[in-house]
């Protein structure tokens, strides 16, 4: 079985599990079990631009802000859970399409499902200011590195397909912690992408790595957050539907755009929802105080 084969194999199986969990979650699930509209339409937005490697948990996270709904602590789980099949349908096109060097290929995706599984235990137990913080932050950093993206002070990767020595082993280990924050809902796209280009490798590589990432990665969050039920289930509905036809367009249809402009457009919403984060943590600081 070739590396390529056994990916795939294990992204149907988790998402068999996934949709089973998500069938039992919803007998337990009362009122109104529709899709959101709303979200339908902002995941088929962040998933299109995620399939150009943009990134979408961050542009997701800026419009829930904005609109107010869902509340902050069911953000993480909301995203994991709803733009898993984003992921699912990345993966499979840019897995078969790109020609990495198979063992960091499935060293790093395996790395990001281990970091993922102990992420999302911990992060369904976090209280809700403790969330806003962490999202707050690394929306920050997020907006930080778009920005340094756009001026040209981050590398632009090599020639390379794979890496070697303690190259390898330096990606592996920190797609580990970049698999466990997707579980607090910062996405892994921009760091690991700016990570594998600081080693030396091809740009065009770390797609079906940080797309294979994501996509073992949040099947693996949801099943935690199916068991917590620290999700917003109409929202979650609406981002799966809406991103699998972003996805499709994107990768089918259009397949570039000015990416440059794009990121510019990304900083401002990004910014505005690490200040929207950060001012819910401090309002919630002063509420507890009183």
């Amino acid at each position: 079985m070739t590396t390529r084969t056994g990916i795939l194999l294990a992204l149907a199986v988790l998402n068999v599990a996934f949709v089973a969990a998500w069938v039992r979650a919803a007998k337990n699930q009362p009122g109104d079990k529709r899709p959101s509209l709303a979200a339908a339409l902002i995941g088929a937005v962040t998933a299109f631009f995620d399939t150009l490697g943009i990134g979408s948990f961050a542009p997701t996270t800026a419009l829930f802000k904005l609109r107010g709904t869902p509340s902050d602590e069911l953000i993480p789980g909301t995203l994991n859970i709803g733009l898993n099949m984003a992921g699912c349908l990345e993966t499979a096109i840019f897995i078969s399409a790109v020609a990495v060097e198979p063992a960091l290929l499935g060293c790093m995706i395996a790395s990001a499902a281990c970091g993922a599984w102990l992420g999302a235990g911990v992060v369904s137990r976090l209280p809700r200011r403790t969330i806003q913080l962490c999202m707050g932050v690394a929306l920050l950093i997020a907006g930080s590195v778009f920005v340094a993206a756009n001026v040209g002070v981050l590398p632009t990767g090599g020639m390379a397909m794979g890496l070697a020595g303690w190259k390898f082993g330096f990606a592996v280990g920190a797609n580990f912690v970049l698999g466990a924050l997707l579980s607090v809902g910062i996405g892994n796209y921009a760091p690991c992408m700016i990570m594998l280009a600081l080693l030396g490798l091809n740009p065009l590589a770390a797609f079906p790595i940080m797309m294979g990432s994501c996509g073992l990665v949040q099947p693996l969050a949801g099943l935690r957050f199916f068991k917590s039920g620290r999700f917003a289930w109409r929202a979650a509905l609406g981002l799966t539907c809406g991103s699998a036809v972003g996805v499709l367009l994107a990768a089918f249809v259009v397949k570039s755009l000015p990416l440059v402009a794009l990121r510019w457009l990304v900083v401002v919403v990004v910014l505005y929802a690490a200040a929207s984060m950060l001012q819910s943590a401090w309002r919630s600081r002063v509420a507890a105080v009183a």
